[in-house]
């Protein structure tokens, strides 16, 4: 039997196995598990790439036309028309 060529009856004899030390009523919910565990590290690993290709959102400048002073963030054009407030 080599370990890098499974044929049918290996497989069958694997599943056998399992069946008899995990029981019919435990492998729905052995796969189950599976395959959510599966699905949240694609999940996770999906976020992770987006959060690495796109950049933060509040440091972005806006684009500058020619002639135009140099671009400045969002939030800063936005606190412009503020007064600070007074202590006093």
């Amino acid at each position: 039997m080599n370990l890098g060529n499974f044929g049918f009856m290996e497989w069958l004899l694997v599943l056998v196995i399992v069946l008899v030390l995990f029981g019919a009523k435990r492998l729905p919910e052995i796969g189950a598990s599976f395959g959510k565990g599966i699905r949240d590290f694609k999940k996770n690993l999906n976020d992770v790439e987006g959060q690495i290709r796109e950049p933060a959102r509040d440091a972005r400048y806006d684009r500058v036309g020619a002639g135009e002073p140099e671009a400045r963030p969002v939030a800063q054009r936005q606190d412009e028309g503020v007064e600070p407030k007074r202590l006093i």
